[in-house]
């Protein structure tokens, strides 16, 4: 354990919690939310930052749990997501304090287990953290943590570098104390520890949204307190069951349990209670010893099974079979939520690669870009949606539009304008006939949904900046015909640096099928700019004010004269961030046009 110096404290996120046992619940959703702002401001999604996010969390909840019981005080959460310095900035790791207000209290080590039964101290933390320690100081003790996103990304196995650790620092207390004997005590009036490790399990299951962390969490619980070693299988969507976690107190043991395991899977049936098991030989040597396999039941329905064995004594007592099966159950109603968010993330993904374009052609004579930054968690499309493309005939198409609501709905209704857009336009309809047929389209849709739903349905409106753009070859630029329906006007900004709206304001898509739409041509000569944005960005909220007040979007482009289309979109994207110290709350969508010399 090392001290942290004056100095590497560094800033981040902060957020108060009361001494509950709400708080390391809010302090995993708290810190999931800073690391996952900060890798969407720096475009650094993907699979190393949502592993991050999971270890982060996962630490944060330990630390909190720690100063819960140890401190029992108010406490601060301090989150900083670290980025590497240069033009392109990246998530790097993150660094998690938890601050009480009892100074004079000591830290539980990592080296030992809590023999209170009332938690794993900081084993888990001293384990899976790069580094962490303890700073000291007048009226408040910090415990903190750090990470780094390039050690989260190197080891297959969620847990296996976890494993390895935490038996390096347990190793010498499971010498003198191979098992934790769990106690009920029933009305006598003592602590029930069973009841207190149950507690624990609840608060480490809860919130994981990923089954392999659920069977790696749980084998985590069962080893050394209850177990010399523990499996658990998952029940595949195709009917086998897979061995997704194995932990034994000895590291060496792991790999030759696992191999004698796999063999022989537990039935896909569920029981109702502790059933014996034949002792592998690998997971003690010659000596054996006793085993237990329980179904991991929710509903009805077998999730799994979760099989638990102890060498010295051999025997497992019932206090601790009965806190095994609790347990059993918590992991499989843990492992239902997960499987239902992966089904659920897995449709949506697969849906959302359908809304927006795969890729952007590359337009002549005028450079683009585009920043999209879907609000809602878990999705990459929301209700915001853009396009670009060639119709063939000399035009490139745009748009950029946002449907009402951020719902499935919504996210459907994306898919559905974009695919009609193009062909329309490919079809030879222009911009004013492409806005008409989408119109009618919305409006007959909102009138079928009253007819079904009565007057209490909820008929989706819809906004919409749409142009064409015909590449002008010679003098370079191109010429622009373009309409604004219901949605942030766009602004266009000159070469030297004079920024106003090109077209005027029409009525929202699908409010009365007999609107007629207008459009307005232009020039879009070498060095000016075309901007459109969603509300995401002209209505982002600081207290009472927005960001477009008093034109506070065209003070910000007029700032990026000179800049390139990317150069652009990036400075807007950033600026909606600035705006207000709050998380965005909303679907953020820019699309820059910036004209360059003729080709």
């Amino acid at each position: 354990m090392q001290a942290l110096s004056p100095g590497q404290e560094g800033s981040g996120s902060r957020t108060e919690l009361p001494a509950s046992q709400l708080a390391p619940s809010r302090a995993r959703a708290f810190v999931r939310a800073v690391i996952a702002e900060r890798a969407l401001s720096t475009s650094s999604l993907g699979p190393p930052a949502e592993r991050l996010a999971n270890d982060a969390a996962l630490l944060a909840g330990e630390l909190t749990t720690n100063a819960l019981i140890h401190a029992g005080t108010t406490m601060a959460v301090v989150c900083h997501a670290e980025t590497a310095p240069g033009p392109q900035e990246a998530l790097t790791g993150a660094r998690i304090e938890v601050v009480d207000r009892q100074p004079s209290g000591t830290v539980p080590g990592g080296s030992a287990p809590a023999v209170s039964g009332r938690g794993l101290g900081l084993q888990i933390v001293a384990a899976l953290a790069d580094s962490w320690g303890v700073t000291y100081r007048h009226t408040e003790k910090a415990v903190w943590c750090r990470l780094v996103i390039a050690a989260r990304d190197a080891p297959p196995v969620p847990v296996g570098r976890l494993n390895t650790a935490l038996y390096q620092q347990l190793e010498a207390t499971e010498v003198a104390q191979p098992y934790t004997r769990v106690e009920y005590h029933g009305s006598s009036g003592r602590t029930d520890r069973g009841d207190t490790f149950l507690a624990e399990a609840s608060e480490l299951l809860s919130g994981q949204l990923d089954e392999d962390m659920v069977a790696a969490l749980a084998s985590q619980l069962m080893v050394p307190r209850l177990a010399d070693w523990c499996a658990v299988w998952l029940l595949a969507e195709d009917g086998r069951m897979r061995l997704a976690s194995v932990w034994h107190a000895d590291e060496r043991r792991i790999a030759p349990l696992r191999r004698d395991l796999e063999h022989d899977p537990p039935p896909r049936e569920p029981w109702s209670v502790g059933m014996p098991w034949p002792w592998p030989e690998a997971a003690d040597g010659e000596r054996g010893g006793a085993a237990l396999a329980f179904s991991l039941v929710s509903g009805g329905e077998s999730r799994g099974a979760l099989l638990i064995g102890r060498a010295a004594p051999p025997e497992i007592t019932d206090s601790a079979a009965r806190t095994v099966e609790n347990v059993a159950r918590r992991v499989a109603q843990t492992l239902v939520t997960a499987r239902q968010y992966t089904h659920q993330t897995n449709i949506s993904r697969a849906l959302q690669r359908r809304q927006l374009p795969s890729s952007l052609g590359s337009l002549p004579g005028v450079e683009s870009a585009i920043v999209y930054e879907p609000h809602a968690s878990g999705l990459t499309v929301g209700g915001d949606f853009y396009d670009l493309f060639p119709t063939g005939d000399g035009r490139w198409c745009f748009l950029l539009g946002d449907v009402q609501g951020k719902d499935a709905e919504a996210m459907s209704v994306t898919g559905l304008t974009r695919h009609l857009v193009r062909l329309l336009a490919r079809e030879g309809h222009g911009v004013e006939s492409v806005l008409g047929w989408l119109n009618a389209v919305m409006a007959e849709d909102a009138a079928e949904a009253v007819s079904v739903a009565g007057e209490g349905a909820r008929p989706r409106f819809l906004s919409m900046v749409y142009g064409e753009l015909t590449p002008d070859p010679g003098s370079g630029g191109a010429h622009c015909t373009l309409a604004s329906a219901g949605h942030p006007l766009p602004l266009r900004m000159s070469v030297d640096g004079e920024v106003r709206s090109v077209v005027p304001s029409q009525l929202l898509l699908g409010i009365d099928e007999d609107t007629d739409f207008t459009s307005d041509s232009f020039h879009l000569a070498p060095g000016e700019t075309l901007l459109c944005v969603t509300d995401g960005v002209t209505e982002r909220r600081d207290g009472t004010r927005q960001l477009d007040d008093d034109d506070g979007l065209a003070r910000i482009l007029h700032d990026c004269a000179g800049m390139g289309a990317m150069a652009v979109a990036e400075r807007v994207r950033q600026a909606t961030h600035d705006f207000s110290p709050e998380p965005v709350e909303d679907d953020l969508a820019v699309v820059v046009l910036h004209a360059t010399a003729g080709v």
